[in-house]
């Protein structure tokens, strides 16, 4: 056998045993939500558990269960900055007619940025009248909300351990005169620990108050960071120009048509030796669908 032939064998050899080293990794049972979404229309398919792909880069790992998000309820929390401009005031109606049309067996609760940290104006409740009554004016003043991130991080720390599905709607400029600009330290923590803890984030566009609310260089890497925030925690983003909305009515009729396509999706991760966030994605060759879901998920150690 000449060199190159048994350079070649011994490598499909070894590729060989690669993926059955692959095919035989232990695997430890996770879930995560999974929005569908229809392509074009509002025509949305109804998906079975074999019409579900789960991905870890190329390899393919198990779907063990498909459960309807709303057997596991829903936790939806509005974070609002009070480092907001006064033109959030002309969309309180809005927000309150938003919550009162959500489903009963929906808890919500609403806060406000300040300080770094989350001041609950009331905690989950299925009342949704009081809820909306906790709906107030921003403060509009800077100093009151150094980091939008921050505050979301204190939220998700502060979240009661829970089965239900967990989601946030993130009211704010997204300017965070604490961070950076392509490498925001506090936007950074708060995708990690929204992806740890299974929280979605929507979040909605509107301007702050002061100057900061006139510096498009702060509003252009504010609404970058919303957009990273929302596409790495399975949310989406909405803002349209630099400018107030006229209306946030579109943007929370469809967030109410996400929430009303989300699936718990079961499936066998690889087991590492430390618990950690792996990258993992979910496809479908359902016409006319896509999958959209957290860019990563936390998976426990291994035995």
């Amino acid at each position: 056998m000449t060199k190159p032939v048994l350079a070649a064998a011994v490598a499909a050899a070894g590729a060989l045993l690669l993926a059955q080293d692959k095919a035989s990794a232990p695997t430890v049972p996770v879930q995560t939500i999974v929005t569908v979404e229809a392509r074009k229309g509002k025509n949305v398919s109804v998906p079975n558990r074999e019409d579900i792909v789960a991905l870890e880069r190329k390899q393919r790992l198990q779907v063990s269960s498909l459960t309807a998000g709303e057997a596991a309820g829903l936790e939806l929390f509005l974070l609002i900055d009070d480092a907001s401009g006064e033109s959030l005031g002309s969309q309180l109606f809005e927000l309150g007619r938003f919550i009162e049309n959500q489903p009963p067996a929906t808890a919500i609760g609403v806060g406000y940025m300040r300080n770094g940290g989350a001041n609950i104006a009331q905690n989950f409740t299925k009342d949704h009248p009081a809820v909306t009554k906790a709906l107030r004016l921003p403060l509009s003043s800077p100093g009151v909300s150094p980091s939008p991130f921050e505050s979301l991080s204190d939220l998700i720390k502060r979240w009661p351990a829970t089965t239900a599905r967990r989601e946030v709607i993130l009211v704010t400029s997204g300017i965070d005169p604490l961070g950076g600009e392509a490498d925001d330290p506090y936007l950074n923590t708060a995708i990690q620990q929204a992806q740890r803890n299974g929280v979605i984030v929507y979040a909605l566009y509107t301007p702050a108050g002061g100057h900061l609310g006139h510096s498009y260089w702060r509003m252009n890497w504010g609404q970058n960071h919303l957009s990273q925030l929302a596409e790495e925690t399975g949310g989406e983003s909405y803002m349209l120009g630099f400018g107030a909305p006229v209306s946030f009515a579109p943007y929370l009729n469809e967030i109410a048509d996400h929430l009303a396509h989300q699936y718990i999706v079961g499936f066998q991760a690889i087991a590492r030796n430390k618990a950690g966030l792996q990258s993992v994605r979910f496809t479908t060759e359902l016409p006319n669908t896509e999958l959209v879901s957290a860019s990563k998920v936390w998976v426990p150690a291994g035995l």
